[in-house]
């Protein structure tokens, strides 16, 4: 079973990536984050295979909290896919 953490700001983004992965066979949510720093939280309490993260995002954006979670040791198994909307004009 492969475990999954969906981290992003927009509850949207959230549930969307939920409803996608749920019921998947072999594959289970486990939880949500909001922020990065969130994230960093949800993924040492849980210990996700997987963490699902957006770059964008307030408190501490995707790129620092992967950082900081790839540093952490009880998450050496923890892989991170970003995954993220992001427009612009240009």
């Amino acid at each position: 079973m492969i475990t999954v953490l969906v981290a992003d700001d927009q509850m949207m983004i959230r549930e969307a990536v939920t409803r996608i992965l749920t019921g998947r066979d072999g594959i289970t949510v486990v939880g949500h984050a909001v922020d990065g720093a969130d994230a960093i939280t949800q993924a040492t309490r849980l210990r996700p295979d997987v963490i699902v993260m957006d770059i964008r995002m307030p408190v501490l954006d995707g790129i620092a909290a992967t950082s900081h979670i790839c540093a952490v040791p009880t998450l050496t198994h923890t892989r991170v896919l970003v995954l993220t909307t992001f427009e612009e004009d240009e």
